[in-house]
């Protein structure tokens, strides 16, 4: 019977669809009806803005919707979980269900179905993208509860989490590209919801123009794949590697061809560099939407997909190495940019940024399981840094600079202490889930036989920066003399329960939720390893050691040292904000160049606009001009010109006049007749 529910697993993507189609179809046939009368009504002079609430009642159907939109992924998140224990209940070496539901694409050798797979590293992820998009769709009902367009914010969120979803439990590379394309065109929607003001559409513009960068070198790996394989189904790819290998037909160089397209497509879903500029931008979506972009669905989506690859990528360590320093070169890039931002929410993004170079840092070291151990606890921690950033901002009416915040700590208790642990959570601090997965980052990366002690100090030396940022963030916006404005200060509050809920649930994720990883150095059983096992064990993980023995004491020596530096970083954190708030101006003043370098994103952005975007602007107007106005219309007009002209001299027969009729018939007759008796 226990056995039975993974025969259902097709409601897993199939309950957040149901969503999709039913909120579209009351965002189609009631909401878009009631937003055109209202805005017709303004028109006149009347009636309410398109983002404000009014003084009218709800609409009924917006009930359903606040209801609908978040039980499908509650439901989802429940059949997730039994299929997982039933997962379970089997043999760690029969730990792989795969479910055909019909024949997709089929081509002379190729076919590809619709399948979906679930063994323990895609049951990592559902359990993420279902549990945590369940909690952040309910903080969305109390947060978008404002919102005019409020079905329509639901689609999407709901279309987001299908897709997603049909990503990591596709059982081929082509349902994979289905979901990675989707998952792109829903961060387009999300980002650009606010699609009148101009920033926001902007960005999702920019999201997507990025990410189809990063997508061309991600299709051409599949091409490549099939190629290769002959087919592109995980099970059969994964099984041939050996024989294949063995043959020659799979070298090293088509294996590295292979795994440095597939990390192209990986480094723009999950924004590293030189593709993560479009991540910080989506900040112009609605808070909720940069919770679920940066902690549980799309930007993780690179992370998985390296890591359901990785027999491919050990066979490439060239494709390694280029993993782990990209993941390191970002992690601290990155963290250094996030010191000098004042927004709250590009704050958080940046974090996001380098938290994923992390997680690379670990793939390209063959610790594949630290890398899904942190993209699990990041998710929790990072979910509610974000949801708790957008509780400030609810507070403060829409402001985010935290150079307006301050004295928050007593006004919004729920807010302040969820936050502060999620910021203790990320700095690793011991006992705290951030702390467990990043100190087996960082042990692997030094330890490994993929690693190098040059990997460790750059990530040893992120995260003290982390640690500093994050408690400039919370020491900014919860503490010292109020800098509020004084309108906005009068209406400061707690938010509603929809919101507080999930950051307590997501705080208690925070705290436990690296527990079940406790490293053996430690005294613990690390679960969530043998988890993983079939997946990894025997050839990732045991290829990270390389062979090379390390004595505990030096792993006690690496754990303190590390917990040493984000120490550090929080104490200089206090100093500057808290000790000496004056410090920080004068600093920014002695070195007024450095400051405005990284304030301004090392001019990354300025740089792409100069070198790429204008470029490609200015050959598209040429070409406009040149070709298409020149040549492609002159073509339309040409035949057009002729046709008319034709036209004209052919209406010249149309005299109306009898007798012309008449002889054109008497000559015609003389004509046919001539040509039937010519011998």
């Amino acid at each position: 019977m226990v056995g039975g529910i993974l025969n259902y697993l097709w409601l897993v993507p199939a309950l957040p669809l149901l969503g999709v189609i039913v909120n579209s179809a009351i965002a189609l046939f009631a909401e878009r009806p009631l937003l055109l009368a209202e805005a017709g009504s303004e028109e006149h002079g009347h009636g309410t803005s398109l983002h404000g609430a009014g003084h009218h009642a709800a609409p009924p159907y917006r009930r359903l919707v606040a209801f609908l939109g978040p039980a499908v992924v509650g439901a989802s998140f429940l059949v997730s979980l039994l299929s997982v224990l039933a997962l379970a209940a089997r043999p760690a070496h029969d730990r792989l269900f795969v479910q055909v539901l019909f024949p997709w694409v089929t081509a002379g050798s190729f076919d590809a179905a619709v399948a979906f797979q679930l063994d323990p590293l895609s049951s990592v992820m559902i359990l993420v993208v279902t549990g945590v998009g369940f909690l952040i769709h309910v903080y969305s009902v109390g947060y978008m509860s404002h919102e005019k367009a409020f079905a329509r914010y639901f689609v999407y969120l709901n279309l987001f989490t299908f897709t997603m979803l049909l990503l990591v439990l596709g059982s081929n590379f082509l349902l994979m590209f289905v979901g990675w394309e989707g998952v792109g065109l829903c961060s387009y929607l999300l980002i650009g919801y606010w699609y009148e003001k101009k920033s926001a559409a902007d960005a999702g513009k920019k999201a997507f123009i990025v990410n189809r960068v990063g997508d061309f070198g991600f299709l051409v790996a599949i091409f490549l794949i099939f190629w290769t394989f002959g087919t592109v189904d995980y099970p059969e790819v994964f099984a041939r590697i050996p024989g294949l290998a063995d043959s020659g037909v799979l070298t090293t160089g088509v294996a590295t061809a292979i795994t440095l397209l597939l990390f192209v497509g990986a480094v723009g879903k999950s924004a590293q560099i030189p593709l993560y500029v479009w991540l910080p931008d989506a900040m112009e979506g609605p808070t909720p939407v940069s919770a679920l972009i940066h902690a549980a669905t799309m930007v993780t989506a690179g992370v998985y997909m390296v890591a359901r690859t990785s027999p491919l990528f050990l066979l490439a360590p060239a494709s390694m190495a280029v993993v782990a320093v990209v993941g390191a070169a970002t992690a601290i890039f990155s963290a250094t940019i996030g010191i000098c931002q004042n927004d709250i929410k590009r704050v958080l993004a940046y974090s996001t940024v380098s938290q994923l170079g992390y997680m690379f840092l670990a793939c390209g070291v063959g610790a594949f399981t630290a890398g899904i151990f942190h993209l699990m606890t990041h998710a929790f921690f990072k979910a509610l840094l974000f949801l708790g950033s957008g509780s400030v901002i609810h507070a403060l009416s829409g402001e985010q600079d935290m150079q307006k915040m301050g004295s928050l700590k007593k006004r919004l208790p729920v807010t302040f202490t969820t936050m502060f642990i999620a910021t203790l959570a990320i700095s690793g601090i011991p006992g705290l889930s951030g702390f467990f997965s990043k100190d087996e980052i960082l042990w692997k990366s030094f330890s490994s036989g993929h690693g190098h002690v040059g990997l460790w100090l750059v990530g040893t030396a992120a995260a003290g920066i982390t640690a500093f940022y994050m408690f400039r963030l919370v020491f900014l916006t919860f503490f010292g003399p109020s800098r509020m404005d004084p309108e906005v200060e009068k209406h400061v509050h707690e938010s509603p329960y929809s919101m507080t809920v999930p950051l307590m649930l997501l705080a208690v994720l925070s705290v436990g939720g690296g527990w079940i990883g406790i490293p053996e150095a430690l005294g613990g059983h690390n679960y969530f390893e043998a988890w993983l096992a079939p997946v990894f064990g025997h050839g990732a993980e045991g290829a990270a050691h390389g062979g090379a023995h390390h004595s505990a004491a030096l792993e006690y020596l690496l754990m303190a040292g590390s917990v040493g530096v984000a120490l550090c970083g929080i104490g200089l954190a206090y100093y500057l904000y808290r000790g000496r708030p004056e410090k920080p101006k004068e600093i920014a003043g002695r070195v007024p160049g450095l400051y405005d370098v990284v304030f301004h994103k090392y001019y990354v952005d300025e740089i792409y606009d100069a070198v790429i975007v204008q470029r490609i602007v200015n050959g598209s107007i040429w070409l406009w001009e040149a070709f298409d106005a020149t040549f492609i219309d002159g073509i339309v007009n040409g035949v057009a010109t002729i046709v008319s002209g034709a036209g004209d001299r052919m209406r010249r027969v149309q005299t109306g006049v009898v007798g012309n009729y008449a002889l054109s018939l008497l000559v015609g007759a003389v004509i046919l007749v001539g040509f039937l008796i010519w011998p």
